[in-house]
């Protein structure tokens, strides 16, 4: 590499399981950003003890492209055990930066990259006496090597650390002891900074760097929930978790001291999905966190809320599959098991949002509109969504917002009518009547059951009743169309007659996708679908292209077979993008993929 290229690049950090390198890793993407360079970080992690291979990966890239890419620029490497696939990761004319306390065997050499040694261990040997020290600051050894190595503004990773250290500042010197160590090296021993290194830029704005988990209990706080019952499963725990950090800060009565909400951890996922049905079932905003084994197990009380008419809120932090699978990697794998779980005719309203801003968003529209709708509503996000942190629009609240409660009976309204029935369709949306316990002491009482009933919520097996809650329930699906969040469609009028589709975090690597593409001179329209069930703009999109892509990170094609399903599509005419790797899908692939689908030639613009 003899021309400088300036704040393009990705890096990865090989470290060991469980030996601080988090908190270095985590400063350095602090450090870019603060720079005003856009950057998106990627925590790929063992579900195993600690002691095994964990790799923190960083896009770095000035116009905004988020998405993973293809190929590391940059390892840092101080994981003996993964060296050889770190070396071979590297594309040609990269760099790799290593613990050079021991000489690299020769048979890891490689002729197309460039190798850069630091001493991390044996500098922090000389330099701190305790062993744990030794090994917690050798990785602000790689920091400060970084620092000269890519022109990292100095002040800027003191700042971070300063604040990281500010209850306990006797630890500021020795991590500035650290760095210096690293920074030192390799000015005497390389010349720095490298071709490939960062310029300050005005590139974030106002942005914030944030994980969904985070924003999307935040978005439950704010959205009205009141109550979290929940079991502990990678990747969604952090969300009970971030509900409950802000929820002890927010929701107590400053006079008091009293708590204004419940957060259980249950026995398992099937105790969490009822405790958050009763709760909502008496009023409560509830809501409850997993991933795809605890929706399996949760799918027979979700089919009681969705033909009783329960609210309920599920986030769903999707990740690899099928049984235990890869808990620490991601995936978009469980559209069909989420839309349609349970037995019988039974289905769901999905939200997906691709963003942090978007998770604190859906998390108390979800709330809505489980009230509104009287049925579940499941939060689709993935592990690469939930867990890694991304740049995000600050997260935005309307404190004149009302919480739309929904078709809810008043004492007073109760009083004014002679019979009342649950189950009756009053206004003619499929939506009917509900009370909430205690609000009136003789009328609004009924049966909640989750066999077969009549409109008074009577028992029944009678057929044509049973058929005419079935159909009213169809009803409300349709209803349910109109107030779920509308597709965003990335054009104003068609300028091809091909299509894309994506959704979730695919957002990130479509999006680029079709600039790579669009810079060879093939033009493609794209829509992102933000929810199920599916409005007439996403049908009418798929008609008015001759074919369009689907991206999706599963094996199974299975928000095209939801597309299909649903809008009764013809399958040739959706023409399947995938990755299920466990890794988020790239844009080159998605490109690749879309030129090898089309011999390269059968796009038009």
């Amino acid at each position: 590499m003899n021309s400088v290229i300036f704040n393009d690049f990705v890096i990865r950090f090989a470290n060991v399981n469980g030996t601080g390198s988090a908190s270095a890793n985590d400063m350095f993407s602090k450090a870019v950003f603060r720079m005003g360079i856009p950057v998106s970080a990627k925590n790929i992690f063992p579900s195993n003890i600690q002691g095994l291979p964990t790799w923190f990966e960083l896009r770095v890239n000035e116009h905004g492209y988020l998405g993973r890419r293809e190929g590391i620029d940059i390892m840092v490497a101080v994981n003996p055990q993964s060296l050889k696939e770190d070396i071979e990761s590297v594309r040609a004319g990269g760099y790799f930066i290593y613990d050079n306390t021991k000489n690299l065997h020769p048979e890891f050499h490689k002729e197309d990259i460039h190798f850069i040694g630091v001493p991390m261990m044996q500098l922090c040997m000389d330099h701190f006496s305790e062993p744990r020290q030794q090994q917690l600051f050798k990785n602000m050894v790689y920091i400060g090597a970084l620092i000269e190595l890519l022109n990292i503004e100095p002040e800027v990773v003191h700042d971070i650390i300063r604040h990281q250290f500010r209850k306990n500042e006797k630890l500021v010197p020795p991590n500035f002891l650290a760095l210096d160590l690293g920074r030192n090296y390799v000015k005497e021993h390389y010349e720095c900074p490298l071709p490939l290194r960062l310029e300050r830029r005005d590139k974030v704005g106002d942005q914030i760097m944030i994980d969904g988990n985070t924003a999307t209990g935040l978005g439950a706080l704010y959205g009205g929930a009141s109550v979290v019952a929940w079991y502990p499963i990678t990747p969604s725990t952090s969300v009970a978790k971030a509900f409950e950090t802000y929820a002890k800060r927010y929701r107590k009565d400053p006079d008091t001291g009293k708590l204004s909400y419940a957060i259980v951890q249950a026995e398992d996922e099937l105790a969490a999905i009822g405790m958050v049905i009763g709760a909502a079932w008496n009023g409560a905003r509830a809501f409850t966190a997993t991933s795809g084994p605890g929706v399996s197990l949760m799918s027979e009380f979700l089919g009681l809320a969705y033909y009783a008419e329960i609210p309920a809120v599920l986030v769903n932090v999707q990740r690899g599959g099928p049984s235990t699978g890869m808990p620490t990697r991601t995936q978009q794998a469980d559209i069909l098991s989420s839309a349609y779980a349970s037995h019988g005719d039974t289905k769901h309203v999905l939200l997906f949002p691709s963003t942090p801003a978007e998770c604190f968003e859906m998390a108390a529209d979800a709330l809505d509109l489980a009230d509104h709708l009287q049925t579940p509503v499941i939060v689709m996000t993935d592990l690469d969504l939930g867990m890694n942190f991304h740049l995000s629009p600050p997260l935005k609240w309307d404190d004149k917002r009302k919480y739309k409660r929904g078709k809810v009976y008043s004492a007073a309204e109760l009083d004014s009518m002679q019979k009342y029935g649950r189950y009756l369709d009053v206004d003619d949306d499929g939506i009917c009547y509900r009370t909430i316990p205690g609000t009136h002491p003789t009328k609004g009482a009924f049966t909640t059951r989750g066999t077969s009933r009549d409109e008074y919520a009577r028992y029944t097996e009678d057929a044509a009743m049973y058929a005419r809650s079935i159909d009213r329930l169809a009803k409300k699906w349709k209803t349910a169309a109109g107030l779920v969040p509308k597709p965003e469609v990335y054009q104003k009028k068609n300028q091809s007659s091909t299509g894309l589709i994506c959704f979730g975090t695919s957002q990130y690597a479509a999006m680029e996708a079709l600039e790579l593409l669009e810079k060879q001179g093939v033009k493609i329209d794209s829509l992102r679908v933000r929810a199920f069930p599916f409005n007439d703009t996403v049908a009418d999109f798929i008609e008015s292209h001759e074919q369009v892509f689907v991206v999706e990170q599963n094996r199974d094609k299975q928000f095209r077979s939801l597309l299909v399903n649903e809008l009764e599509v013809h399958p040739k005419k959706l023409i399947p993008v995938l990755n299920y790797d466990g890794m988020p899908i790239t844009a080159d692939s998605i490109l690749n993929q879309i030129l090898e689908k089309t011999n390269g030639t059968a796009l038009t613009a």
